[in-house]
């Protein structure tokens, strides 16, 4: 159980240093660290650090007048995390803006697995989301929630999608990015090539598949690609493995990626047996 809070009265105190401006350091990176922000995440984060794989919080800051609805979640972290409050006022000032729900939590990612380590240790029976190119952190946030929901065993994503480790990507999957393990690294051809020696039935995502999505046949692992918003998967991909489209009616280009993400994980997990 955390220790009693500590009380922050100005915003300049180094002891909250890592909380300051958060949406600028958004931006730059944060050299490992992340931001978590509202209940849902906290808890997220209690329970992502108590299962010692990598992510760990560093301290927790709240406003005044939420500590007490949190002291369940408080509970759940080791006694050596600092839990500081403060009033509406300096809170402002310490975040840089004043939409973050008076719940924040800093943490830390360590130990970040590469890709060929995470996909050789994956189950025989997996299913994974593999995504390229993606680059809006609300699309990423959604994406990893979904894979959360469905049951898939990892997310793997190529060196141009966003970090997911970015508060808003963060904030939006509920906190499912602390706990869905991911790797993002190279490229999306390398991406395919280690997933194809794993032996995984890969499944492109695209308005123009060859297979509806119900039709896509069971298989111990499999692995559902999606890509960029817009251009969506690169045409050399699709031209080496199998696609699925979504049916839909005519008139409209595409889903949005994480719809379609939701979407498509659904469908394969329920025939598969992951839900």
């Amino acid at each position: 159980m955390t220790n009693d809070p500590v009380r922050i009265d100005d915003p300049a105190d180094p002891r909250i240093a890592g909380f300051v401006s958060i949406k600028e350091k958004d931006l730059t990176g944060r050299h490992g660290r992340f931001i978590a922000e509202g209940t849902v995440v906290l808890r997220m984060l209690a329970a992502a650090h108590r299962a010692g794989r990598g992510v760990a919080a560093e301290a927790i800051l709240l406003l005044e007048n939420r500590v007490s609805g949190l002291s369940d979640i408080l509970a759940e972290f080791p006694a050596d995390i600092p839990v500081y409050v403060a009033d509406a006022r300096v809170f402002d000032a310490i975040a840089g803006f004043n939409m973050h729900r008076g719940v924040m939590a800093l943490g830390r990612r360590d130990q970040a697995p590469r890709m060929d380590v995470l996909v050789g240790a994956l189950p025989v029976k997996s299913l994974v989301l593999a995504a390229c190119g993606i680059s809006n952190h609300d699309n990423v946030g959604s994406m990893f929630r979904n894979a959360a929901a469905f049951g898939a065993d990892a997310v793997l994503m190529d060196e141009t999608s966003c970090d997911p480790m970015y508060r808003k990507a963060i904030r939006v999957s509920v906190g499912s990015v602390l706990t869905v393990p991911f790797a993002r690294e190279g490229s999306v051809a390398a991406l395919v090539s280690k997933l194809q020696a794993e032996g995984f039935s890969i499944w492109g995502l695209s308005p123009r598949g060859q297979t509806d999505l119900r039709e896509i046949a069971p298989s111990p692992r499999t692995a559902l690609l999606v890509g960029t918003e817009g251009e969506g998967l690169p045409q050399h991909i699709l031209s080496s493995i199998r696609t699925a489209r979504i049916r839909q009616r005519p008139g409209l280009d595409s889903l949005n990626v994480a719809t379609a993400t939701g979407i498509a994980l659904h469908q394969v997990a329920m025939i598969n047996g992951f839900i």
